[in-house]
């Protein structure tokens, strides 16, 4: 007993080392988290009173509930410097004040998993909704069992999430991630161990109230899940949809037009991940940027795509991840009331698509899921930094463009400031342990080699 106690002591000091800070030390870092001409929203957020009661609100079909078309996803949360300076922790507080204001303007859906923020965002979400009454908001939550798939650990991660979360229901279950490994694998991690069976009679029971799946991967996977709802009669579906990937998947994602096709055809309600691409859609090239503002003065960037995911009948929510207030704001702002898309503005943002794919980045969404790198690269900050310099046009094709030496000085020193040197892609040795990771299914270390190259052309001043 003595034992148990020492072990649930050291269980909560571990966690208040990670999300335990001053309300001091919150302010101060507050004050400059979030840059006026924001990542996001850049600095077309229209202004003015945000309203509580003009959300947007879909029916789920099964249950009858209102859901916001807005989803809070939680697999990134404000951090702050750790008090012993090693590395960073979750900003509790400002976690809080996020859901408190999300749920006072409407919001009611938040998704998260055991997985997301190294294995903190259950935690950190529970602590947050339960200041709430349990009829304000919905919980979504994953069995993300993919390391290890035996039904001991699978079981034990899907009681955890009721503990971490502190409730008795969950409201919307997925099996997480379907696609990747291909189906040999889904069959591994929910069936052959029975966790699917098992599943359907917690449903039953009602400590779950919905289950479905996300999806990334290849069209055979998700048919034959798909085909399982015979059987399963899945509640809600997971999946990709943007307004470049509706027609314009790359690697081995599939074209969101035909997901959410065949989900309309079962009357399944889609619940959409990476409207945003990744963030793509909201850092795109200027003269995009121009284009889109030029078209809805006063509607930010980001807007256009949020608009674009809502406008389609068959969706329950949105998800998004807000670490920041503006984040919040600017979605909330598109979404209360939805002004759904015309015609013509679906055909713009189409035109806008092919435009985008001029311009290819690497399909990142800094969902860290190939991170620790066992050499300490920081992964998705390469990916990321190179994708940045392509939307600013700091990526030259040849050391014979005319603002080649303004592009070389802005990548390389961006990219020292962003990187420290040890964690850099030329340290990358082509183990290959994050390729299995990537729901984009992105070849990492060839992506790793390929800036690695770049740099070092740039850096010697070689002729290419």
């Amino acid at each position: 007993m003595e034992e148990q106690e020492k072990k649930k002591e050291i269980n909560r000091r571990d966690f208040l080392k990670i999300v335990g800070i001053s309300a001091a030390t919150t302010t101060v870092a507050l004050a400059g988290c979030a840059p006026k001409n924001n990542p996001v929203t850049g600095d077309l957020a229209a202004q003015g009173e945000i309203p509580t009661d003009k959300m947007t609100y879909r029916t789920n079909p099964k249950t009858g509930e209102k859901v916001s078309i807005l989803g809070y996803g939680c697999m990134r949360r404000p951090t702050l410097p750790a008090p012993d300076g090693n590395g960073n922790v979750i900003n509790q507080e400002e976690v809080n004040r996020l859901i408190d204001y999300a749920i006072e303007h409407g919001v009611n859906y938040f998704d998260t998993s055991p997985v997301y923020v190294q294995g903190w965002s259950e935690k950190s979400t529970g602590i947050a909704l339960k200041r709430h009454p349990r009829e304000k908001f919905l919980i979504a939550t994953k069995l993300s069992n993919f390391s290890n798939y035996t039904r001991e650990n699978s079981m034990a991660m899907y009681r955890k999430s009721f503990e971490d979360l502190q409730v008795d229901t969950i409201d919307y279950y997925l099996l997480h991630s379907i696609g990747n490994g291909g189906i040999e694998t889904f069959r591994q991690r929910y069936i052959e161990n029975g966790m699917i069976d098992f599943l359907m009679k917690e449903r039953e029971a009602g400590r779950i109230r919905n289950l479905g799946f996300s999806f990334h991967g290849t069209v055979d996977v998700f048919d034959e899940v798909l085909a399982m709802h015979e059987s399963v009669h899945w509640d809600f579906v997971q999946i990709q949809l943007n307004y470049v990937d509706w027609k314009h998947a790359a690697g081995r994602n599939v074209n969101a037009d035909y997901l959410y096709g065949e989900l309309e055809k079962r009357n399944i309600p889609a619940i959409i991940m990476e409207p945003l691409l990744g963030g793509r859609l909201s850092k795109v090239p200027d003269h995009i940027a121009t284009r889109l503002k030029q078209r809805k003065m006063g509607s930010s960037v980001a807007s256009w795509a949020f608009r674009f995911a809502g406008s389609c009948p068959g969706v329950l929510t949105v998800l998004s991840g807000m670490t920041y207030m503006e984040h919040l704001q600017d979605n909330l702002r598109t979404y209360s009331p939805l002004e759904l898309l015309t015609d013509e503005e679906k055909n713009f943002l189409e035109e806008t698509a092919q435009l985008m794919l001029r311009y290819p980045t690497i399909p990142c969404n800094d969902c860290k899921y190939c991170m620790p790198c066992p050499y300490g690269l920081d992964i998705p900050a390469i990916l990321l930094h190179y994708n940045k310099c392509i939307n600013e046009g700091n990526v030259s094709t040849s050391s014979r463009d005319e603002n080649y030496r303004q592009a070389r000085r802005a990548f390389l020193i961006g990219y020292d400031r962003s990187v420290p040197r040890l964690r850099q892609a030329s340290h990358c040795i082509g183990c290959n342990q994050c390729v299995p990771h990537c729901p984009q299914s992105i070849d990492i270390p060839k992506e790793l080699r390929r800036i690695d190259r770049y740099v070092e052309d740039l850096k010697r001043g070689r002729t290419f």
